[in-house]
């Protein structure tokens, strides 16, 4: 029997811990061919030596594994639809969800899509994977101890899992189409434009065919079933009752004519749920002889979605290219097994779905598809029935794992090759490489809607009048190449060039993040890596210096609103921690303005449709602020005042009630707080203060309710391209998800303080910076 002592040794080395403690250990596994060395520097960042890809792949597996082995398995659990074999009955419903989305298509034809390395890849990852879990079995004192809490053992993979779940996806066109058939129907066609800008100019209207008040409030719920996070058993505590968000991101690339050292600098800081943890990248290299990868990316993937190799660098952003649209049918009403088509009636395909269950005999559930896509609702009453589409359950479509395509590129030409396949999510990678040349290449499987007014704003019916006729080339979407201002930002903006010819997609994140990058990478003619790092750490909101204007010159004699419009006239516009103003103009902004604003706009119905949508469009508002009389009416700057004088105290009593009534005491990070929550009961991370709100660069989307922020940054890179040691980066709040790993919060404090790590490649510097030696081995070979 092993000591106590050796056990502790033994679960420390595997986690990764001091150099002193870890010494350099063997570890023997089936399916290797070649020896591999696994080296973790001081942060947490597995540098990974192979001999070949293949088992460079099947190391990634293994090492991600070590650190994320409970995230994977609920990951893969949740979008194979397999929690209620380990979580129960209760879980049933969420698994036929999930089972409506998974890839059901040619797997030959999948496999291609990715390029000649994918199936390699994600075989031998998934064969890593598995080697960990194996090695468990001979050392369980290592398992992660969330599978001992919640009683079972993690499932083993096969390299299919890695494509066919779908359900993690990035898309929010689908709410906003229900959202705004649900205004249209309590308000007339006219109600959608308080919903959002459109990108072109542009007008919804309801398809021929649609009745808005078809859509049921509900209509979404199985869809997002299919695509909520995991919330564990009663008695374990889960996630905290958050509304789903969005997501954004930031990336840019500066050119060389424009550093202060003549190489180009690209940076990315991805926007994703802060409110959980582990984090949804995972930082690592993967070296082989002509492969050497360093950066981030998606635990559950093979590769490295954003970093470099040796020649070129990239970043991503969200492209929120429209890729769902919501179908009605009408159903027969003598046999609800058919809906209307072309004329005639078409059959629903059945497939019938065996559910494992804890204790419990399997569940049989049915599921029904259209020829667009899985039915998601029927109003058995009203002979209705309602699909979805998605661009991401074609063949090509599993997120992030277009990255394979690219990882090898040399130049320009070879990486805009590389993307000609990317299809989830819509993206824009941000380029630069060692020889000068920056750009940007979007990449999205964009649907060629056909039909009247056939745009994506609205459900269609789904009688053969709105089809997709396929899709665009990425070829087709307007692309840049060193260009004249030499640099390039996207932060999910707008980003089609006047008249273009393909518009993917209308509503688009607000330009606002977009503006400040630009703004401050002008300012810094001979940028540094640092000046990256301060630009992703900016958090002055141009939203809020274009609003507060139009309170300076108001008055009031009730003493709060007096005290309020006191506080505000002064604010600057910078949401920092010990911000005053930021307090209530925060509070403001998100739980009273955009309502009172909705309600101004709206008759009641139609406003608390508004009100309850998130990422509200604030964009409309200040447009409407300087264009009282075409929004508001006649009267309409008298109008815009009430509902500043209106809504103001009620922030103001608000934020006192949290407080304390003395706003000189007041602090924006009194209220918005950061924690880290693990899924399965803790322990958790932080809280911590943040500052930020979702229109400064460095982001928060906070809850209304709680301010705990649901979306930022998590994981940031700022690469010196060409001198890659000198890169920098963070994934809070550390690289592990076992509590028992030093690497599981060591970075929490280093991310709250705006810092960052140096992003090693060279071997050098990593032997330099060392915290853990493994040296994985055949199995022939001795060793653990």
């Amino acid at each position: 029997m092993r000591s106590k002592a050796t056990v502790l040794i033994l679960v420390l080395t595997l986690l990764g811990t001091t150099p002193a403690a870890a010494g350099a250990r063997t570890v023997a596994l089936d399916g290797l061919s070649r020896p591999v060395d696994l080296l973790v520097d001081k942060w947490g960042v597995p540098h990974i030596y192979a001999a070949n890809t293949a088992d460079l792949f099947y190391a990634q597996g293994f090492t991600v594994a070590r650190d994320r082995l409970f995230q994977l398995d609920t990951w893969r659990r949740r979008g194979l639809g397999l929690l209620s074999e380990v979580l129960g009955e209760s879980y049933v419903d969420q698994d036929r969800a999930a089972r409506l989305f998974l890839y059901r298509g040619d797997m030959q034809k999948e496999w291609a899509s990715y390029g000649p390395e994918a199936k390699l890849a994600a075989t031998r990852f998934a064969e890593g994977i598995n080697s960990y879990i194996d090695w468990l079995a001979k050392h369980p004192e290592a398992a992660p101890p969330e599978f001992g809490k919640l009683g079972y053992q993690p499932s083993r993979w096969q390299p299919e899992d890695v494509v066919r779940i779908r359900t993690h996806a990035i898309g929010e066109n689908l709410m906003w189409e229900v959202a705004r058939a649900q205004m249209v129907c309590q308000a007339g066609p006219d109600a959608s434009r308080y919903l959002r800008s459109l990108h072109p100019d542009h007008e919804a209207a309801a398809p021929e065919g649609l009745d808005p008040c078809s859509v049921p409030g509900d209509v979404l719920s199985v869809y997002n079933k299919a695509t909520a996070a995991v919330t564990f058993p009663k008695g374990v505590a889960g996630p905290k009752d958050i509304a789903d968000a969005t997501s954004g991101s930031n990336s840019w690339a500066i050119g060389p004519g424009r550093t202060a050292t003549g190489r180009p600098i690209l940076a990315n800081d991805p926007h994703r749920g802060a409110d959980a943890l582990p984090s949804g990248r995972y930082v690592a290299q993967l070296s082989a002889p002509g492969l050497n990868l360093t950066g981030a990316g998606e635990p559950w993937n093979p590769g490295i979605a954003i970093g470099h190799n040796d020649s070129v660098a990239f970043g991503l952003t969200n492209l929120p290219v429209d890729q769902t649209d919501l179908y009605v049918y009408d159903l027969d009403p003598a046999d609800h097994s058919r809906y209307r088509y072309r004329g005639g009636w078409e059959p629903i395909t059945k497939v019938t779905e065996t559910i494992p269950v804890l204790g419990g005999r399997p569940a049989t559930r049915e599921l029904s598809f259209t020829r667009h896509g899985p039915i998601v609702k029927v109003d058995e009453a009203a002979n209705r029935a309602f699909a979805v589409r998605t661009a991401w359950t074609e063949p090509g479509s599993a997120a992030y794992l277009g990255s394979l395509n690219y990882q090898r590129a040399r130049n320009f030409t070879e990486f805009t090759a590389g993307m000609r396949t990317w299809g989830v999510p819509g993206s824009n990678l941000v380029y630069a490489d060692v020889h000068g040349d920056i750009g940007y290449v979007p990449g999205a499987l964009t649907p060629r809607r056909t039909g009247a007014g056939y745009d994506g704003l609205l459900p269609v019916p789904g009688d053969g009048r709105y089809e997709w006729s396929g899709f665009y080339a990425n070829s087709e979407l307007p692309w840049q190449h060193n260009p004249p201002a030499g640099f390039f930002a996207s932060a999910n903006d707008y980003n089609l060039p006047p008249g273009f010819p393909v518009v993917s997609n209308y509503e688009w994140q607000l330009p606002y993040r977009k503006e400040r990058i630009d703004e401050l990478i002008k300012s810094a003619p001979r940028a540094r890596v640092a000046d990256s790092l301060a630009i992703q750490r900016d958090e002055k909101s141009l939203l809020a210096t274009r609003l507060v204007p139009f309170l300076r010159n108001l008055s009031a004699t009730d003493p709060d609103t007096a005290k309020a419009l006191d506080l505000l006239r002064g604010f600057d516009g910078v949401a920092s921690v010990d911000s005053a103003p930021a307090a209530l103009y925060e509070t403001w902004l998100l739980k009273y303005l955009h309502s009172g604003w909705a309600h101004a706009m709206l008759p009641q119905a139609a406003a608390d449709v508004l009100s309850r949508t998130i990422n509200p469009d604030f964009s409309l508002v200040l447009a409407s602020f300087a264009d009282p009389d075409a929004w508001f009416g006649p009267g309409g700057a008298a109008k815009r005042d009430k509902l500043i004088l209106d809504t103001l105290p009620l922030a103001f009593r608000d934020v006192a009630g949290k407080l304390g009534g003395d706003p000189g005491k007041w602090r924006w990070g009194s209220l918005q707080y950061q924690e880290f929550v693990h899924p399965a009961g803790g322990p958790n991370v932080g809280p911590t203060p943040v500052g930020g709100d979702y229109q400064t660069v460095h982001p928060s989307f906070f809850h209304p309710l709680t301010y705990q922020q649901i979306i930022g940054a998590t994981f940031k890179m700022a690469l010196d391209v060409g001198d890659w040691d000198a890169s920098r980066a963070i994934n809070a709040p550390g690289q592990s998800g076992d509590p028992r790993s030093p690497h599981y919060r060591d970075l929490n404090d280093l991310w709250a303080s705006g810092g960052s790590f140096p992003l090693l490649s060279s071997r050098s510097a990593v032997e330099r910076n060392l915290d853990t030696r493994i040296r994985l081995v055949p199995r022939f070979t001795s060793g653990t």
